[in-house]
């Protein structure tokens, strides 16, 4: 007896079949590409708030693994730490945007970290097959971390990345899964911005590519025009950008990330609307490309 179709509700659901064997084969030229390399991609906005965008974000990261790409997952928790200390009555003091971490704060922190963001996102992987492995980036002195500043407490930078651990998992063919809390020498943990561990991570593994999933559609050339995309960019004129003002708020920390990964070895870097479906595959394995590529020098910037 033949089996009943399962529902269709993948990215090419609704595609004619002429139209998803015509995507198909622009994939492939891609697939070729990047077969092998090392992509790091950065989870976090919106995308790991909505069960929806969440599910098809691991879709994505199975699919890259499943052709052949090394994907390696770096992710925060500001919003979800944040609701917990809600909830548990815990006041947030913030000084310059940096939530202070005391000892009670990054108990806290810890705890939705590594015990539950990095849990859900590796069981969602794992759906597909046992293929994703947790860490933390105190795990096989995987992050070292210093403190930035003694007023905000456990909040770090990253001295240096082991990658030996990441590189182990590779080579068996898993999917690391990390979470930003690093330690120093004796032992003390710190919790580290996510973007800026993901550029390190990136950077020490020789990744191709970093990937910044955000909220917002990549860098703008003026910030009250949704039509003026930057698709691509340089180094030096995303400096410019940077010293006239034309980038700032929120996206300041995103952006020397991208400028850190590059400084550090990686390809190209990538900040990308995570608020659109599958986004990860359409940056990845089309012609369109999605939200802003950081090249290094000697590539003109485009606006779309």
């Amino acid at each position: 007896m033949d089996q009943p179709n399962p529902v269709d509700t993948g990215p090419l659901s609704g595609f004619s079949p002429e139209r998803r064997a015509s995507v198909l084969i622009e994939t492939l030229p891609y697939i070729q590409r990047f077969a092998g390399s090392v992509i790091v991609v950065k989870f976090g906005g919106s995308a790991m708030g909505d069960e929806l965008l969440a599910t098809q974000f691991a879709e994505d990261i199975v699919l890259m693994h499943s052709v052949g790409i090394r994907p390696v997952v770096v992710h925060g928790g500001g919003p979800q730490i944040g609701a917990l200390m809600d909830r548990l009555g815990i006041v947030s003091e913030f000084r310059d945007g940096l939530r202070v971490t005391d000892a009670e704060t990054l108990e806290v922190a810890r705890m939705v970290l590594v015990g539950k963001v990095n849990r859900e996102i590796v069981s969602s992987i794992n759906r597909h097959g046992s293929m994703a492995v947790g860490l933390s980036g105190e795990d096989a002195g995987l992050i070292r971390a210093t403190a930035r500043n003694v007023e905000l407490g456990f909040v770090g930078d990253v001295e240096s990345v082991n990658p030996a651990i990441i590189e182990r998992l590779l080579v068996e063919d898993l999917i690391p899964v990390v979470s930003t809390i690093g330690s120093d020498l004796d032992g003390q943990a710190y919790n580290i911005n996510a973007d800026t561990v993901a550029a390190a991570l990136a950077g020490a593994l020789g990744a191709e590519r970093i990937l910044y999933l955000t909220d917002v559609e990549g860098l703008m050339a003026d910030v009250d025009d949704s039509s003026s995309r930057i698709s691509r960019v340089n180094l030096s004129d995303l400096s410019a950008l940077l010293a006239d003002g034309t980038i700032s708020g929120g996206m300041i920390p995103k952006v020397q990330a991208c400028m850190d990964a590059l400084a550090a070895g990686v390809g190209s870097a990538h900040m990308v609307d995570g608020r659109i479906p599958h986004v990860l595959l359409l940056e990845l394995f089309t012609d369109i490309g999605i939200g802003t590529m950081v090249l290094p020098d000697g590539h003109e910037m485009v606006v779309l």
